[in-house]
């Protein structure tokens, strides 16, 4: 079948120009410029922009013969009849009943309303809407250039025969075959598929790859329809090396809210042993994991929401190429969120699939209560915010906390004659903690004193802005001057165990903050000073942003924030960030921090895009000095992540990715790393256009724990508009 037979031939018809409503909606109304009438043989002929039209069914022509007494209508020129789903057939000449509805097409295009063309040598349209094609062909792709002129579609189906049922919206194959690039590849005798964005029961698109751990790997998924908002995929993984795979996935829809849940089962080697590269002590076992989420939205206020993920073992998801987490988190929780208000009950639970790390000691959080009240027309005219919290946490293995606490606090913003904005801060908190078995912690400072404890919190705070705004270089520039001054009495904190507030570290984000801990079990006690500067310039398709700052501790005792987090000394470490975009090309973000005494570099941080849609260059590196030995959840890393993509043709693209672990001995001494440890990559090419997606994938990676082992992956991608999506 050419590819010229899939080109546009005109527009839609439109109804009769002089078409007059009627009472009997299957009288045939039509226009034309001329028309001439045979009495003797009850022959009307009619040409000239010939427009007919019968319920829902159009027809325009140049010439159209109606023979009134068989009932046969025989249209020439520029021909294009509709039907009510609104696909437009196209022929050179068409022979149909007065009905408009059944008939015969010659060299016939059919175009459909929700995507998609067929083209055949012949069709013949039945009357309950059927169209049935000889030696046809079918394409979701554009069959024109941006010029206008016609082009071979990437990908087509050519057929025998070809039935287009517009009421299932599904179009079916009798000795098909798919050509990609004009070249015949795969037979497929006898298929069906979905038109449009609709969904039908079906194959999906296969998958297939290639890995060093299981061999070849063909995925063929079936999708089953159960209903228009339910859905299941079920997908056999075939391989080479290991025993098949089952993969389930079950999504629904109702008028609150939807769920999905996705699970794998298997059976395969494994080894409770992680530490070795090559471990002998395995054994075949019953392998798997499930991922579920939910949503529901009852009223505007109340919803509910959840999600649950749990693997058989820790390497599961790791060999068989389904995640890189190493930690697994399970939630659920009500909510109800108001125009002034905010209430949640809230579970967590995590599984873990690090290494060395315990699971009898993971929290579970059972539950969480948190309301929050924000009264805008407060005392002296103020914001004020009432907070009430509480939460379990329980360890099978380890610590159990509870605590409960209380908390308001005011805001007032005020403007001054001279420009500076000024805001003063009042904050009041209580706090009541029960802990038991705190000897399982294994850091000192995380455990706290065992049973029962209070605790009060207090500060006050004033926070002064003071822009500057003027113009430059045809654009605007900012500059802000910043002072903030905090006092709060000394709390008791290392009584309080500490299970949210571990990972604290300076940066542009909390250097203002009233409480630079991230959660609620440390409050930064003592007064302080924090100074700093915010710097903002606007040009025609330029923007930079910058702050830095420092803080000041105004007492010399010892403060609860470890060494090398930048706040242990009076005089913090100076902290920013610079922020520059050039129009949609580039973008950068540059964190840092530097030690008060020497300006080493505690913390250097870049995030870069350069490019545009088509090609570009992302950089991300990271870098913590910070020289902490002591504490687990503030170890010192460095990393390299690189992407990129090169457009070098109009529809081809290569891309590739790495990650490389930059950490050596000396930076921590608990890391493996020798200071250039690859930890993957992947490497690619691929075609896209307007309706075929087709790419090779090599990926490596270079760790190995357990059966999940390092090596190479190959993956072939196909996607084709309108199969198997």
């Amino acid at each position: 079948m050419a590819a010229q037979t899939l080109q546009d031939r005109g527009g839609a018809p439109a109804a009769p120009v002089a078409a007059t409503p009627t009472v009997d909606a299957e009288q045939v109304q039509f226009s034309a410029a001329t028309l001439e009438y045979d009495y003797d043989a009850d022959i009307v002929t009619a040409t000239g922009d010939v427009r007919m039209l019968r319920r829902d069914d159009r027809l325009r022509a140049d010439k159209v013969v109606w023979n009134r007494k068989t009932g046969k209508v025989v249209a020439n020129g520029n021909i294009a009849i509709a039907n009510p789903q609104g696909d437009v057939a196209y022929g050179d000449e068409i022979e149909l009943t007065d009905s408009l509805r059944d008939g015969v097409v010659n060299n016939m295009l059919l175009v459909l309303n929700k995507g998609g063309r067929l083209a055949a040598v012949r069709g013949t349209r039945e009357e309950d809407g059927t169209v049935l094609l000889d030696r046809a062909a079918y394409t979701a792709c554009a069959v024109e250039t941006r010029a206008g002129c016609p082009k071979e579609p990437s990908w087509k189906i050519t057929a025998v025969r070809v039935t287009y049922r517009p009421e299932r919206e599904r179009v079916y194959y009798d000795g098909a075959r798919i050509n990609l690039f004009g070249l015949p590849t795969l037979p497929l005798p006898r298929f069906s598929h979905p038109v449009g964005g609709g969904s039908d029961s079906g194959l999906l698109s296969p998958d297939a790859r290639y890995s060093q751990v299981n061999g070849l790997e063909v995925a063929l998924p079936y999708y089953f329809r159960l209903a228009p908002n339910r859905g299941l995929t079920v997908t056999p993984h075939i391989y080479s090396s290991v025993l098949p795979m089952a993969e389930v996935d079950y999504s629904q829809l109702s008028d609150t809210g939807a769920f999905r849940l996705h699970g794998y089962l298997t059976e395969s080697r494994r080894s409770d042993d992680l530490q070795t590269l090559d471990p002998t002590d395995t054994r075949m076992a019953l392998r798997g994991y499930i991922d579920g989420i939910a949503r529901y939205q009852f009223t505007p206020e109340w919803s509910a929401s959840g999600s649950l993920r749990w693997a058989s073992d820790r390497t599961f998801l790791r060999r068989y190429d389904i995640s890189r987490d190493d930690r697994l988190r399970n939630t659920a929780s009500l909510q109800r969120i108001g125009t002034d208000s905010y209430f949640a009950i809230t579970g967590w639970a995590v599984q873990t699939l690090r290494v060395n790390d315990s699971q009898g000691m993971q929290p579970i959080a059972l539950p969480e209560i948190d309301y929050r009240r924000r009264m805008t027309e407060g005392l002296l005219g103020g914001r004020v915010e009432l907070q009430l919290n509480s939460l379990a946490l329980s360890r099978t293995e380890g610590q159990d906390t509870q605590r409960a606490f209380a908390s308001v606090r005011w805001d007032l913003r005020r403007l001054t004659n001279w420009g500076q904005e000024v805001t003063f801060t009042a904050f009041a908190r209580g706090d009541a903690y029960n802990t038991h078995d705190t000897l399982s912690t294994a850091v000192a400072s995380y455990r706290g004193t065992e049973g029962f404890q209070t605790r009060a919190i207090g500060a006050v705070a004033v926070d002064i802005r003071w822009p500057f705004v003027g113009p430059l270089g045809g654009g605007n520039q900012r500059f802000t001057p910043r002072f903030q001054i905090v006092a709060a009495p000394r709390v008791k904190n290392l009584s309080i165990p500490n299970e949210d507030s571990r990972a604290v570290d300076l940066d542009d984000s909390n250097l203002f903050a009233l409480n630079r801990f991230a959660g609620y079990d440390r409050f930064e006690d003592s007064t302080r000073a924090t100074y700093g500067a915010e710097y903002g310039l606007v040009l025609p398709g330029f923007t930079l942003d910058a702050v830095i700052g420092q803080s000041y501790r105004l007492n010399a005792r010892p403060s609860i924030l470890p060494d090398g987090t930048g706040l242990s000394d009076r005089f913090s470490d100076y902290v920013g960030r610079t922020e520059l975009r050039f129009r949609d090309f580039v973008s950068i973000v540059h964190r840092y921090r530097l030690d008060k005494d020497g300006f080493a570099v505690r913390r250097n941080e870049v995030d870069a895009t350069v490019g545009s849609r088509s090609t570009y260059a992302l950089v991300g590196y990271l870098k913590l000095n910070r020289n902490i030995t002591t504490v687990e959840d503030l170890r010192d890393r460095e990393e390299l992540r690189v992407a990129g993509r090169v457009q070098f043709a109009r529809f081809w693209s290569a891309f590739g990715s790495a990650i490389v672990d930059l950490t050596n001995k000396a930076e921590d001494p608990l890391s493996l790393a020798d200071g250039f440890d690859p930890i993957r990559h992947r490497l690619g090419v691929q075609y896209e256009d307007d309706c075929l997606r087709l790419g090779v994938t090599w990926r490596r990676d270079y760790r190995q724990i357990g059966d999940a082992r390092r090596g190479n992956t190959f993956l072939l991608t196909l996607g084709l508009t309108n199969l198997g999506r």
